[in-house]
Order: C-alpha cells, then structure tokens, then sequence
C-alpha cells in the first residue's frame, strides 16, 4: 500500500541532494533573485514540461524528472526569498541555506499531508500532466498577487501557491521514481 510521507521523504531526498551539490558548485547565488524572477524560473520549469509532455522531445537531453526536482528547489528558494527578500550578494552559508530548505520542506509536507487527507489520495490516479497544468495556474496566479504588490482580497498567498507547487512537483517526482 503506497505511503505519501515515505515517498514525499524520498522524493525530497532527491531535491534536497541537489540543492546541497548545487550550493557546492553555486553557493547561495540565487539570494540575489526577487521573488518574480523566482516566479519565472518556475515558469520556465513547467513550461518546458509541458513542452516535453506535447512533442516528447527535449532539445538539451534532459526529461521531465529534473525540471520537476527543479521547480521544488526553485520553490522552496521563492520561499526562502519571500522572508528574506533578496540580498545584492551572497549573504548565506551553505549550512545556513540547508536549515531554511529543510524547514520549508517540513512546512511543504506537513501542508501536504493535511489536504491528502481530505482529497484521500486522489493525487495518485492523476496524470502527471495535470501537475504541470496546476502548476502554471499556480504561477500565473502568483505573478496577479505580484503585480498587486502582494495583496489579495480573499485568495491564499504568494507562500501558499508556491507551496502548492513544490507539492504538485513533489507529486512528479514521485510518479516518475515509482
């Protein structure tokens, strides 16, 4: 019987390996970013999903999987970036970086597990299509909430959205390492 923590736990595994391996290469070069160009890396990410999805060919010879484990490090960095906001250089160490990611991950999850209980695993008999498509919704979602300044009359938040998403990938991730 499938088990969302243990396989939200492995997928994040993944993720979180390649953040760490990326802050090796990079260091926290991406504390330069404002939370819109976070937003339209996400874009970007899903849009070439969604590509591969429609012509099945990738130009660079990566697939799908990466640009999911993307868009749930490039989540959790909007996240990061929405309580810091951006700095003009590289203001985090590589253990300060790896505290935050573990912590927003925690959150992402625990949020997770919540509404899988009340939409009872429906997550599991959806297309990874579907994902990608919420997950361009979501993103154009966050850039109305960003051209408003950040203010919503009765809708959820930048930081809800951008969660959402990393759950959506999170749930790629999955689908495409079972």
């Amino acid at each position: 019987m499938p088990d969302t923590n243990s396989d939200f736990d492995h997928a994040l595994s993944i993720c979180r390996k390649i953040f760490a391996d990326k802050l090796i290469d990079y260091g926290t070069s991406w504390r330069i970013m404002r939370t819109q160009a976070v937003t339209d890396q996400l874009f970007i990410k899903a849009k070439r999903i969604r590509t591969i999805q429609n012509t099945g060919k990738s130009a660079v010879g990566e697939g799908i999987l990466p640009e999911f484990i993307a868009i749930i490090n490039y989540g959790i960095i909007g996240l990061i970036q929405l309580e810091l906001g951006c700095a003009d250089h590289k203001d985090m160490n590589a253990t300060e970086a790896l505290n935050f990611y573990d912590r927003y991950a925690k959150e992402t999850k625990e949020l997770l597990i919540e509404k899988n209980c009340d939409y009872d695993e429906a997550w599991r008999s959806m297309r990874t299509i579907s994902y990608v498509d919420f997950i361009l919704t979501k993103i154009e979602r966050i850039k109305e909430i960003e051209d408003n300044n950040g203010k919503t009359k009765v809708s959820e938040g930048i930081d809800s959205n951008y969660k959402d998403i990393i759950n959506y990938a999170i749930f790629g991730v999955i689908k495409l390492t079972e």
